[in-house]
């Protein structure tokens, strides 16, 4: 009889482990389903409502609400600097929000912020008609190893979502950093140019599909204008001759 009853809870315990397994794993089928999570998510964001970065309202469970997006402002639709006979363009003047933005998806991982950074971007950008026109988008390249460190490149970012937005191709490979600069906030203008000298290199392996394009530069803020003219020069000797630069702020 003890063995009978031994054998009769040893088969109970493979029984229910056999129903928690299938269990898990339709839990898991189920959160794989990506329809199914982004209901899921839908659900958490109505339970625990995300707070703007800025002023931390949850009115409209964004990382950005419309109250701070309305506080920026344009400025004038005409280049900011010339520079190496490329127009420069920048969205808005680096304080206030545009500068928490900034700092937030640069420095401390606010990753969705990049797609706040294109809108309002793009939406200047089709102020100055050139929405129309075909541009492969070059955002401004990080070394590998400073890439490597923050985990991510958030230029990247920002101009995969301004492609999405313009249709315009995005082309990370075409140029690239030969050296890990010296972050030049804390530089004078001499020791900018002198640390971003040579600091960029042309992928040969796309030059010839690429040559002929019009090129746009991204970036986030422009001060002196060093990195967008060592940019500029460099496309430029390999053949690259339509070049612009877009930044969103200076």
């Amino acid at each position: 009889i003890h063995k009978f009853l031994f054998r009769i809870c040893k088969l109970s315990v493979i029984y229910t482990f056999i129903l928690a397994y299938n269990h898990i794993k339709q839990v898991v089928s189920y959160y794989n389903n990506y329809h199914m999570f982004g209901m899921f998510r839908q659900l958490l964001n109505l339970l625990y409502k995300r707070r703007c970065y800025i002023c931390k309202s949850t009115r409209d469970n964004a990382i950005l609400c419309n109250d701070c997006l309305k506080k920026i402002r344009f400025l004038p639709t005409k280049p900011v600097k010339i520079i190496n006979n490329a127009d420069v363009y920048s969205m808005t003047i680096y304080t206030g929000i545009i500068m928490k933005m900034i700092r937030g998806l640069k420095y401390h991982r606010k990753k969705d912020l990049a797609y706040y950074h294109a809108k309002l971007m793009y939406d200047y950008w089709k102020e100055l008609h050139e929405d129309k026109e075909e541009y492969i988008i070059v955002p401004v390249p990080m070394h590998k190893t400073r890439e490597k460190q923050r985990g991510y490149n958030h230029m990247n970012l920002i101009a995969q979502e301004f492609a999405k937005l313009s249709g315009y191709e995005i082309n990370t490979n075409l140029i690239y950093r030969t050296k890990n600069t010296t972050p030049q906030y804390a530089l004078s203008k001499e020791e900018r140019e002198s640390n971003l000298k040579n600091a960029f290199g042309i992928n040969t392996k796309n030059i010839k599909l690429l040559r002929g394009k019009k090129i746009l530069i991204l970036d986030d803020i422009i001060t002196t204008g060093t990195t967008i003219s060592e940019m500029v020069s460099t496309l430029r000797s390999a053949d690259y001759h339509v070049v612009k630069a877009f930044t969103a702020s200076c």
